[in-house]
């Protein structure tokens, strides 16, 4: 039995492993000083396992972390908190809640201010809202009176619960809260959509952080409010908040969407001044904005440029040729992805198939649809098989794109008859198209333009009764288009048109503009006419 040692002397050699053990960057070197540790009688030193573990958590090496913690015969708060701080960080939930049970058998050991908000990290992550209710009631009858850290970690996980009346009661209940109290009620309305109370807590806010402003524009860029999101982006701006890495991120799907090619080009050049355009997701982000605003050569480049591609990299530009009608480069693209063994997923191979059936490669298509599952094990979903059955539509296979539909594992969506509509009525096949149509009758009866399809199919074959009874259909269920629209950027700004809308303040200007160029047109083709003559 090794000599007890007196508690001074033992801090002070506890101090001495403080140093190595803070340069570990890996669990191999961190092996070397706890043989040291082992050596010299430390290793029931709670204090040395707590440095150990969270090493561990630095190099994501739970399985050692686990071990060191077994290891130690009378564990501390502390080394408690560091294995449930340890698993929390590393998303093992069900691992921080037995460890808590094991701490609750303790008798010596009371949990404190630093055990509860992991703990409720994990209830929250593990969508369990009746264990976070019992962690509550802990909260409230062991844990700290008034901790502001605990209780906002209560008001987040009640809304991943979607439980936002508790989260309210105890927001309510802080006497004073701060930025993380706010970001957290925020957040909740966002993940429920809730856009418009977002907005309000998000004004009333006293101080607002980083975190609030990006909070507030990934929310409407994520319901597809992207003048919205915008304008909150340059708010932030103007009050003199840098963007950081996810503002960045969260704002650029708008600007790709709106086709604010202007503020993307800034964001870009502000990316690059601070050193951003080394995190890939700012570059893939970049790729996509480039690609949607049709600046397929500069989203090209960028990805060329890129020193670290993942998955998203190579799927993004895939995606983009296919878009851009360049299906040959999407495929070379492909080919290249695996060589560089990447392994594609399901958004590369909807991109590849998407290329296939815009150049009409029905063969390349259907080889690529196999692969999905015969080289990666990929089950292919609802979107990959609309994606094969617009390719055999459009080449003209629409028997075989039927069979497809009724040989589906999943039931087909109004997508795939609506595909199946369109190719009907690029092929005249006009009892393939009555048959897409009973289905989509049933699956989205409000949307007219189906039945304007139709309608066009008829007219097509020289069917007047069928285009009259399709438009009296459209009459008896008060349907009507929807009316076009587009917008476009000036100064910086995103200016929206609808067709028949007349309060902008734009549209009488707009108007006039177009006249002229009717107007110019017109004396054009008159003098080439003339001159013809």
């Amino acid at each position: 039995m090794p000599p007890k040692i007196s508690h001074p002397v033992l801090r002070n050699l506890e101090d001495l492993f403080v140093p190595a053990l803070r340069s570990c960057g890996r669990v191999a070197e961190l092996k070397r000083v706890h043989a040291r540790i082992v050596q010299h009688s430390l290793s029931q030193s709670n204090f040395l396992a707590t440095k150990m573990i969270d090493v561990c958590d630095r190099c994501r090496d739970l399985g050692y972390a686990s071990l060191l913690f077994r290891n130690v015969v009378d564990p501390n708060v502390f080394l408690y908190n560091a294995i449930i701080r340890a698993y929390a960080h590393n998303f093992m939930y069900s691992l921080v809640v037995t460890v808590y049970k094991r701490m609750l058998e303790d008798e010596k050991i009371l949990p404190d201010k630093f055990t509860f908000p992991f703990l409720i990290k994990s209830c929250g992550g593990s969508m369990s809202e009746n264990l976070g209710k019992q962690v509550h009631a802990h909260v409230c009858k062991i844990g700290p009176a008034r901790h502001l850290v605990t209780e906002n970690s209560l008001i987040d996980m009640y809304t991943k619960f979607g439980n936002l009346e508790d989260a309210y009661k105890l927001f309510d209940d802080i006497p004073q809260r701060d930025a993380v109290s706010w970001n957290s009620l925020i957040s909740g309305h966002v993940r429920l959509g809730q856009m418009t109370r977002a907005r309000e807590l998000f004004d009333e806010m006293p101080c607002k952080t980083i975190v609030s402003w990006t909070t507030v524009i990934s929310g409407y860029s994520q319901v597809g409010s992207y003048v919205n999101a915008l304008e909150i982006f340059r708010q932030m701006q103007t009050v003199g908040v840098e963007p950081d890495v996810v503002s960045i991120v969260s704002v650029l799907p708008a600007c790709a969407n709106l086709g604010a090619l202007e503020v993307g080009k800034w964001i870009h050049m502000y990316a690059e001044k601070h050193w951003l355009l080394r995190k890939t997701c700012v570059c893939n982000a970049l790729m996509e904005m480039y690609a949607k605003c049709g600046c397929i050569e500069q989203a090209s480049l960028l990805f060329n440029e890129m020193n670290a591609k993942d998955v998203i990299s190579w799927s993004t530009m895939i995606c983009s040729l296919a878009n851009h009608g360049k299906a040959k480069e999407a495929i070379e693209l492909f080919q290249a992805m695996r060589r560089a063994r990447v392994d594609p997923n399901g958004v590369t191979f909807l991109g590849i198939l998407s290329a296939c059936a815009h150049a009409g490669l029905v063969d390349e298509g259907l080889e690529f649809f196999c692969s999905m599952k015969r080289d990666y094990e990929l089950e292919p979903d609802i979107e990959h098989y609309g994606c094969l059955i617009d390719l055999l539509g459009r080449s003209g296979g629409l028997d075989q794109a039927m069979d497809l539909v009724q040989a589906m594992p999943v039931k087909p969506d109004s997508k795939i008859w609506g595909s199946l509509l369109s190719c009907c009525r690029t092929h005249g096949n006009l009892e393939m198209a009555v048959a897409a149509m009973e289905h989509l009758v049933e699956l989205e009866p409000d949307f007219a333009g189906n039945y304007v399809l139709l309608a066009n199919l008829y007219a097509d074959l020289g069917k007047s009764e069928g285009v009259s009874r399709m438009r009296k259909l459209m009459r008896d269920r008060n349907l009507k288009k929807p009316p076009g629209g587009s917008s476009i950027e000036v100064d910086n700004m995103v200016l929206e048109f609808v067709s028949g809308d007349s309060t902008k303040p734009f549209s009488r200007d707009a108007c006039r503009m177009i006249e002229l160029l009717e107007s110019e047109a017109n004396l054009i083709i008159q003098r080439i006419q003339a001159g013809v003559a």
